[in-house]
C-alpha cells in the first residue's frame, strides 16, 4: 500500500471521526462459532480454509450499517498461529484477512486490521522479551499494511507493557500517518487485568502515539461505561467502547450472550453521551445488536460536544518501600548474608493429613546440624497437603526453619499475591520461586492448569509484595520480608534459554540460587562461572540414588545428566541395601567437590528416607 493511499485514508478516517460517531462490527468468532466451527479450531486460518463463511459474517455487518469492519485476524501472530502449527502461514492468513473485509465492504466501509496479544505473558511477569513481543507486532503489522488496511485496531489488551510494545511495532511499520486504536480490557472493577487503575492506563495511552484509546470485551456494557466516564477525565484523545454482550452462560452445552440487542442499544445511547467517538461490540454481539445500535447513533447528535465528567485527581500514591535487607528475612538470608555453608534436606509433604512422620523426619534433621527443611509444592502434579501448612508444622513442632516451594501452576494471580501475605504472616519466610510441573506429569492428568504466571513473573510479585506493592504496583500499606529463592539447572538441554531465564530471574529480584541435582561437576563448574558474575548464593541439588533404576529415572525422564562412572558403580550393585550404600556414597563424594564451588546444598530424602540425607551431610564436615 503506497503512503499516499495511507494518507488519504487516514486523512478520510479522521474527518468522519470529526464529524459523527462511527459504527464497528460485532464478534467474529461468536458468528463463526454459531456457524458450527468448534472453538479448538484456529478461526484466523478460517480466512484460508473458509473463505466465503468468513466474508458472510463482513457482509451481514456491512448491511446492519457498521462504518469500520475489522479483519478476521486477531491471533494471526506468530505466538498464536505456531499453537496451531500455523506460524508459517501468518503472511497469508493476515492478507486473505484484509482481502476478504475489502470484499466486503466494496468502499462502504473502513477496513481496521485487527490485532490481539500475544497469548503468552511478557516481561517481567513472563518469558517473552520487549523485543521478542514488538518483533512478533512488527511482523503481524507489516503484513497487514501492506495488504492495504485502512487503520489498525490494537485490542484486548490485559497488559500495558504489551500494548506499548505493539504500538511501538505498529508505529515502526505503518509510520505517523496510519490511523491506530489501541484497546485494553478490564475486569469488575474498572482495572487492568494486571491491576493497573483506570487513571493508570488512561495516562500511559493517553501519552502513546496511537489515535484513538478505549476498551473492549471485557465484562458487558455496565463496566465498561462506568469506566469510560472515569477515563474522560486524563485524555483528550477520542474514546472508543466495544463491550461483550454481557457474562457468557452456558446453555444445553453452548456459550450464550445474555445482553439482548435491545439491552445494547440502550447503552450505546450512554457511550455517546460519555463522549465515545468509536462504537462497536465483541464477543457476544452480532449483526442484530449493532443494527439497534446503528439506531441510536443515528438518532443523537454527535456533532455535539459530550458533557465532561468530572473526577477528582487521585492524590500522588505512595512510592514503594525500602526492601527489608536479606540478613534480616530470616535466619536463612542471616547465614547466607553471613557467608555460612548451609544445608538443606527436602522432605515432601504427606498425601494425607497425619504429617507426624514428616516432623519427625524434620526434627532427626535438626539434630542433624542441618539449617532448613525443603517442601516442595506439589511435586510432579501430586495432590499432598499444602506446602505452606508443611511448612509452618515443621517450624512450629519440629524447631526448624523451613523453606517453601511455591509453583504457579494451581493459582492465578490473586491466589498468589494472598498466599504470599500468608507465607510471610504465619512466619514461612524462605521461598524458592518454580513454574511447577504440569498435570499431565501427575496422577490427574486432565486436571485444569492455571500458569498465570511463570517463575519469573513469579519472582516479580514477590519482590513487589516485599516493597509493599501489588502486582498492579498500586501500594498495600505494608511490605513483607520474603527471601526469594528461584530454581537453575546447570544441565539444561537449551543451554542458553536456561542462562535467559535465570537472568530475568535476576533482574526480577531472586537473593539465592538452588540447582537442580548434579552428578557432574563440569556441568556445575560451568554454571558458576557463568552465575559468579551476578553475585547471588547458589546451592547445589544433590540427590543419593537408590538403585541402578532411580539412576535411570534421574537420567531418562528428569533429564539429570549422570556420569558414566556413577551409573556402572550403581549397576554393580547386587542388593538394594548395596545399592543405597553406594547411592550414599557417590553423593558424599559429590558434596565434598561442590563444598569450594558453591554456599550450600540441598540433600533430597528418597522415599521419605531421612537417615539417607542426613548420613549425606555428614560429608559436609566442619562449617
Amino acid at each position: 500500500m503506497s503512503s499516499t493511499s495511507v494518507e488519504s485514508r487516514a486523512r478520510e478516517f479522521r474527518e468522519a471521526l470529526d464529524r459523527r460517531v462511527l459504527l464497528a462490527d460485532g464478534a467474529m468468532g461468536t458468528m463463526l462459532y454459531t456457524k458450527g466451527i468448534f472453538i479448538n479450531r484456529c478461526f484466523d486460518e478460517l480466512n484460508l480454509s473458509a473463505a466465503a463463511m468468513v466474508r458472510e459474517v463482513h457482509q451481514d455487518y456491512v448491511k446492519v450499517g457498521a462504518d469500520v469492519i475489522e479483519t478476521n485476524t486477531f491471533g494471526a501472530n506468530r505466538m498464536r498461529l505456531a499453537a496451531f502449527g500455523l506460524a508459517e502461514k501468518l503472511e497469508d492468513i493476515n492478507r486473505a484477512g484484509v482481502r476478504l473485509a475489502r470484499e466486503a465492504v466494496r468502499d462502504q466501509a473502513f477496513v481496521a486490521g485487527a490485532m490481539g496479544p500475544l497469548g503468552a505473558r511478557i516481561e517481567p511477569l513472563g518469558g517473552v522479551t520487549f523485543a521478542e513481543a514488538r518483533e512478533v507486532f512488527r511482523e503481524q503489522a507489516a503484513a497487514l499494511v501492506s495488504a492495504g488496511v485502512d487503520l489498525l485496531i490494537l485490542e484486548t489488551f490485559y497488559d500495558l507493557n504489551e500494548v506499548r510494545e505493539a504500538i511501538a511495532a505498529v508505529r515502526e511499520v505503518a509510520g505517523p500517518e496510519m490511523v491506530v486504536c489501541a484497546q485494553v480490557t478490564i475486569t469488575d472493577d474498572g482495572n487492568m487485568r494486571n491491576g493497573a487503575s483506570t487513571e493508570t492506563f488512561t495516562r500511559r495511552l493517553d501519552e502513546w502515539p496511537v489515535d484513538i484509546i478505549g476498551l473492549n470485551c471485557s465484562a458487558g456494557p455496565k463496566v465498561m461505561l462506568d469506566t469510560v466516564e472515569r477515563m474522560t477525565a486524563f485524555t483528550h484523545k477520542p474514546l472508543s467502547a466495544m463491550p461483550n454482550a454481557g457474562h457468557p452462560a452456558w446453555v444445553e452445552g453452548r456459550q450464550i450472550y445474555l445482553c439482548s440487542p435491545e439491552y445494547m442499544s440502550q447503552y450505546a445511547r450512554r457511550f455517546l453521551w460519555a463522549g465515545v467517538r468509536l462504537l462497536g461490540g465483541c464477543c457476544g454481539t452480532t449483526p442484530s445488536h449493532i443494527k439497534e445500535m446503528r439506531s441510536e447513533v443515528r438518532s443523537l447528535q454527535p456533532g455535539l460536544a459530550p458533557a465532561r465528567v468530572v473526577v477528582e485527581e487521585s492524590p500522588a500514591k505512595p512510592k514503594a518501600m525500602p526492601k527489608t535487607p536479606v540478613e534480616e528475612k530470616s535466619g536463612l538470608g542471616a547465614k547466607l548474608k553471613a557467608g555460612r555453608f548451609v544445608s538443606f534436606v527436602e522432605i515432601l509433604p504427606p498425601r494425607g493429613v497425619d504429617a507426624s512422620k514428616e516432623i519427625e523426619g524434620a526434627r532427626l534433621c535438626k539434630d542433624a546440624g542441618i539449617d532448613c527443611i525443603n517442601v516442595p509444592d506439589g511435586p510432579r502434579a501430586s495432590a499432598r497437603l499444602s506446602a505452606q501448612v508443611t511448612c509452618q508444622l515443621f517450624q512450629r513442632d519440629a524447631g526448624i526453619e523451613a523453606v517453601l516451594h511455591f509453583c504457579c501452576r494451581d493459582r492465578n494471580i490473586l491466589g498468589i499475591q494472598s498466599e504470599l501475605l500468608g507465607a510471610h504472616t504465619t512466619g514461612v519466610r524462605n521461598l524458592i520461586c518454580i513454574t511447577g510441573d504440569p498435570p499431565r506429569m501427575g496422577t490427574y492428568p486432565d486436571a485444569t492448569a492455571v500458569f498465570d504466571v511463570d517463575a519469573i513473573g513469579l519472582v516479580n510479585i514477590a519482590n513487589n509484595l516485599n516493597q509493599a506493592l501489588d502486582i498492579g504496583g498500586n501500594p498495600t500499606g505494608s511490605k513483607t520480608s520474603l527471601l526469594i529463592g528461584v530454581g537453575a539447572n546447570p544441565g539444561a538441554l537449551h543451554m542458553d534459554e536456561e542462562k535467559r531465564r535465570f537472568e530475568r530471574k535476576v533482574e526480577a529480584g531472586a537473593e539465592y540460587v538452588v540447582t537442580q541435582p548434579v552428578f557432574d561437576l563440569e556441568l556445575l563448574e560451568a554454571w558458576m562461572r557463568f552465575s559468579e558474575g551476578f553475585g547471588l548464593p547458589v546451592i547445589a541439588g544433590i540427590w543419593p540414588l537408590t538403585s541402578f533404576r532411580n539412576a535411570e529415572f534421574m537420567v531418562n525422564e528428569l533429564r539429570v545428566p549422570v556420569p558414566a562412572h556413577y551409573m556402572d558403580r550403581m549397576k554393580a550393585c547386587d542388593n538394594a541395601e548395596r545399592a543405597r550404600q553406594e547411592g550414599v556414597l557417590i553423593a558424599q563424594d559429590m558434596v565434598t567437590r561442590v563444598r569450594p564451588l558453591v554456599h550450600g546444598v540441598q540433600l533430597s530424602a528418597p522415599f521419605g528416607r531421612y537417615a539417607m540425607a542426613i548420613e549425606v551431610a555428614e560429608a559436609i564436615g566442619p562449617r
